[in-house]
């Protein structure tokens, strides 16, 4: 039995059923094998592109996905993605090819420290010594990328090894793993959580990725009907419950954080996504209820007042049980007509921008023409600076896992590679739902060659991108060809803008050899919404929208620095 074939069977038994990559000596053989017993093979054009692929793939199934990687420098192009996987706590497993074991050390092609590179971004880092031992490690990198904090693995394979070929009695076979362990939190820690949150005349949850990759969203609406509490989602954390439902206040979120006075955190973390836990975004007397299925998450930051360890499904139904019915209307009542006055206020501040049709267009009349126009259970790709950050307010997510974005890590470049994941899994799980991919012009530019491999696949992605010729702003053409004008442009073109007036829906004019256009450039509304009008009835091949707005758009100012960083 050939090791290729080993490697991809011992994958298979374990129940990782795609593969992203991109091939080349010494693992084309991999690729092969792969789809003759029945794994999904897809090629990227980049190892990051389908490192990213690969690790979507492992938040929208809980099982990994494979980036297969060529040696040294394909496996070096998927750290980015193997960190992203990491700090996002998504499943993943790199299979990188190497050169002959016999050469290591004598300068041999693509020779590099593999192993011991990528190790720093995994819970698992090792190569099999045997093609008899290969689906020992394959079981354990799904092991380790799937029990406890999900993460990432990288499985090492020089040439000579891929070249063997051993009798199948001599593999030692491993059966599939079983689920992982479930936890429930201490008796002392659930009472000491449900008296905080009784006792609270402020409270909060914050719904995170975390409680949408663990499938809690029954028990966690659960929760939050019973108790009566309003509810933030973190970026990923949307859909769990509907951002229509009637007790999300992310239309309230500043003020949500600044007063609340009991937190509980499910499946969220007080990283720099909700500004650490501290004041100003919070005040200094605010108490955390963590809910996490790694303790050491617990006293991050701030310390937690109740530390609940387990699944957030089972933890959330714990909570539901002792809290009992009824919730506590009378005494919180001052607490929700100061959230939905607020609310109130807040969407009365953009909608004029969300109204305001003049052209160039501003990102908020673009990202709610978006959202009025494409089917309410699409799967939404986004990523970009205020695309992104605009997008998240205003493209609504009512289904859980139908949100991904550049995550914790803050990671450009991940769209198309989430997107490929995305319709991937929409073909083979639900066939009738869209992937919609929202890029910011300069996001898109990391990636954009993954066009060609929707095409390929005949992936219906909507790719729609917000241009607005930069780098957080740009300029029109006018002010380009001014500037730069009769000097060198490296001296003269400043750092923040691209070239003006991209017609990126061209590109599919370089795939499509299809009668029916794919490719539509929008400056105005009633164009935009002609154009995914017609994007839509497309089902056999990606679409690119191309929507120009005005350079210097920005969105509505902010009460705090970003990031919080003058009380760090």
């Amino acid at each position: 039995m050939e090791a290729p074939t080993i490697i991809c069977q011992a994958l298979k038994e374990q129940g990782v059923q795609y593969m992203f990559g991109v091939v080349g000596i010494p693992v084309m053989e991999v690729a092969v094998a792969a789809q003759q017993v029945g794994m999904h093979y897809i090629g990227m054009r980049n190892e990051q592109s389908a490192a990213y692929a690969a690790q979507a793939i492992g938040f929208l199934t809980q099982r990994p996905a494979v980036c297969l990687a060529v040696s040294g420098p394909g496996v070096l192009h998927a750290l980015g993605g193997l960190a992203n996987a990491k700090v996002n706590c998504w499943p993943l497993i790199v299979i990188g090819g190497a050169s002959d074991a016999p050469q290591e050390g004598t300068g041999a092609f693509q020779e590099w420290p593999q192993v011991e590179a990528c190790r720093p971004y995994c819970k698992y880092a090792a190569r099999p010594p045997s093609a008899q031992l290969i689906p020992y490690h394959v079981m354990r990198a799904v092991k380790e990328t799937t029990f406890g904090r999900p993460g990432a693995a990288y499985l090492d394979f020089p040439g000579d090894l891929l070249q063997q070929s051993v009798p199948e009695a001599e593999v030692e076979w491993y059966g599939r793993l079983p689920p992982p362990p479930q936890a429930l939190a201490e008796p002392a820690q659930l009472a000491a959580a449900v008296a905080l949150l009784r006792a609270a005349a402020r409270p909060l949850i914050i719904v995170g990725k975390g409680a949408a990759y663990g499938r809690a969203e029954a028990p966690v609406r659960r929760l939050v009907e019973t108790t009566g509490l309003p509810f933030l989602p973190t970026p990923m954390g949307k859909g769990v419950l509907p951002d229509d439902h009637a007790q999300c206040v992310s239309a309230a979120r500043s003020l949500a954080l600044a007063e609340a006075d009991v937190v509980l955190l499910l499946g969220a973390r007080l990283n720099w996504m909700l500004h650490f836990g501290r004041p100003p975004r919070y005040t200094a007397a605010c108490q955390f209820i963590q809910v996490d299925i790694c303790p050491e998450e617990f006293h991050t930051s701030r310390p937690a007042a109740a530390a609940l360890f387990g699944q957030v499904a089972l933890v959330a139904d714990q909570l539901t049980e002792a809290y009992g019915a009824g919730g506590r209307p009378d005494q919180l009542a001052h607490w929700w007509r100061r959230l939905r006055d607020k609310a109130a206020a807040n969407q009365l501040g953009v909608q004029a921008q969300i109204s305001d049709h003049s052209v160039p267009l501003n990102y908020y009349a673009a990202l709610q023409c978006v959202q009025d126009n494409i089917p309410q259970d699409s799967i939404i790709v986004s990523e970009g600076a205020n695309t992104m950050d605009i997008g998240r307010t205003l493209l609504l997510n009512r289904l859980p896992r139908h949100r991904l974005d550049a995550g914790t890590f803050g990671t450009m470049g991940v769209g198309l590679g989430f997107a490929i994941a995305a319709a991937t899994y929409c073909r083979q799980e639900k066939p009738e739902q869209r992937v919609i991919c929202v890029e910011g012009d300069s996001a898109f530019g990391f990636s954009g060659m993954e066009v060609e491999t929707m095409f390929r696949y005949r992936l219906p992605v909507i790719i729609i991108i917000i241009n607005n010729s930069g780098i957080y702003s740009g300029m029109e053409r006018p002010l380009w060809d001014e500037i730069t004008a009769g000097g060198e442009t490296t001296l003269s073109a400043p750092p923040t803008s691209l070239l003006p007036d991209c017609r990126y829906d061209r590109m599919t004019s370089l795939f499509d050899s299809s009668e029916q256009p794919s490719g539509w450039s929008c400056n105005t509304i009633p164009q935009l919404v002609s154009a995914l009008r017609a994007a839509l009835q497309l089902t056999d091949r990606p679409a690119i929208i191309n929507v120009k707005i005005d350079p210097l758009s920005t969105r509505r100012p902010q009460a705090h620095d970003w990031l919080t960083r003058a009380k760090m």
